[in-house]
């Protein structure tokens, strides 16, 4: 029997792991296609951030605190719970409240924003809402809604509500009535819980209930952009209650100024973010 010339095994032997590479490279295309993990998917995965304390501020223990809006050197808190929910302006340094209204004991106050030099605030399955005038904590008028109130914030045109799904609903200001909402998720996964939100540079920030994170969110989509790590803010210590978890986000605008705290947390505190993905 005739031998193989050896160039000839050479260029069998380099064939075969070339079509052996191709194979390869296939399957692993379809693994990631199967699982999600196409480039596409990495390059829109969210951004992961940390922070740093800037400031520590005092913060009522008492207050479950289920909206907070800064606004002209002040903090305007609406805090929960029937028989306990208040809506309370309040001096940023030093906690004090300078002004607070009790909530009738039918309602448990949830999210709170401002529109045009009035106060808007939900409650949470009463499906009624108060508008007050800002600079004497006066309710003006009452509006209702279907489902349950959780989280409030606003942009430039409109509010945007939370109502513990992973669904935002956006509101006409003037009306009070919903024109559309968006879900929100992360890939492919819906994100439920959404609860206190701010409004952060074109950002819709979302607390997540019972987690230390905070959702980063495009309004428009929907689509997760960042989540905010921030575990260990607050020492086990004072978190004597179940609930009280995170929850209560505050932008100053002005000066680019970032305010976080919790449901009957002692401290309120000023961090700036720091990306680590």
């Amino acid at each position: 029997m005739a031998k193989a010339n050896p160039h000839e095994q050479l260029s069998i032997a380099a064939t075969v792991r070339s079509r052996g590479l191709v194979v390869a490279a296939v399957a692993v295309a379809l693994l990631l296609q199967r699982f999600g993990l196409t480039h596409a998917a990495q390059v829109h995965a969210p951004a992961m951030y940390g922070y740093r304390v800037v400031n520590v501020y005092p913060h009522d223990p008492r207050a479950y605190t289920q909206g907070l809006i800064y606004l002209d050197g002040f903090l305007f808190e609406s805090t929960g719970l029937n028989g306990r929910s208040t809506l309370r302006k309040v001096k940023l340094e030093t906690g004090e409240v300078i002004r607070q209204v009790p909530i009738d004991s039918a309602y448990f106050a949830e999210g709170l924003t401002d529109w045009h030099g009035r106060l808007v605030q939900l409650t949470w399955q009463s499906h009624v809402g108060f508008i007050y005038d800002m600079a004497t904590l006066n309710v003006q008028r009452t509006f209702t809604y279907s489902g349950e109130g959780w989280g409030l914030t606003r942009d430039r045109t409109r509010l945007i509500m939370s109502d513990g799904s992973d669904s935002l609903r956006f509101l006409d200001p003037k009306t009070l009535r919903e024109t559309g909402r968006v879900t929100v998720r992360d890939g492919s996964l819906a994100i439920k819980d959404l609860n206190e939100l701010e409004y952060v540079r074109d950002e819709i920030f979302a607390n997540i209930w019972h987690t230390d994170r905070i959702a980063r969110i495009a309004p428009e989509t929907g689509r997760v952009t960042g989540w905010i790590d921030l575990r260990g803010l607050l020492s086990q210590v004072y978190q004597l209650e179940p609930e009280a978890v995170l929850n209560g986000i505050a932008y100053d605008e002005v000066h680019d100024r970032l305010f976080v705290t919790g449901k009957l947390w002692p401290k309120l505190f000023e961090i700036r973010l720091e990306r680590r993905r």
